[in-house]
């Protein structure tokens, strides 16, 4: 396999490691709807901040997200247009793969709970976790 083949399919092997994991994937779902900053992905995810951290640079490297940071909060949507062909068809198939299922329907009950907090209130709150 010549250099140029082998980065085409570790650029690939990242897109789906991205994806291998629950959390990740769940955090892909969660942004399918609009940006969440990360105090609200790491409430809704139920994993401790530096989890929730690690799981999104491993998606921000594979290609799925990007940031912006507003003051102290740093948002995070999916890529979108912006994203290569591969993460673009990667995100097809999430959304294909999950739509109609009644526990997503649920969560998504639940974030509504989530983004309606006051951003302060919920940092602070994980930070006494």
């Amino acid at each position: 396999m010549d250099a140029r083949t082998r980065a085409k399919y570790e650029a690939r092997a990242r897109i789906i490691k991205a994806l291998a994991h629950p959390t990740r994937l769940y955090i892909v779902d969660m942004l399918t709807q609009e940006e969440k900053c990360v105090c609200e992905i790491t409430e809704k995810a139920g994993a401790d901040i530096s989890t929730v951290s690690k799981h999104l640079s491993i998606l921000q490297q594979a290609g799925f997200l990007l940031s912006r940071k507003d003051k102290r909060w740093v948002y995070y949507s999916l890529a979108g247009r912006k994203a290569s062909p591969a993460v673009q068809k990667a995100l097809k198939w999430v959304s294909e793969a999950l739509s109609g299922d009644k526990l997503v329907s649920s969560d998504a009950s639940a974030l509504k709970k989530i983004i309606g907090m006051e951003k302060e209130k919920l940092c602070r709150v994980q930070a006494n976790r």
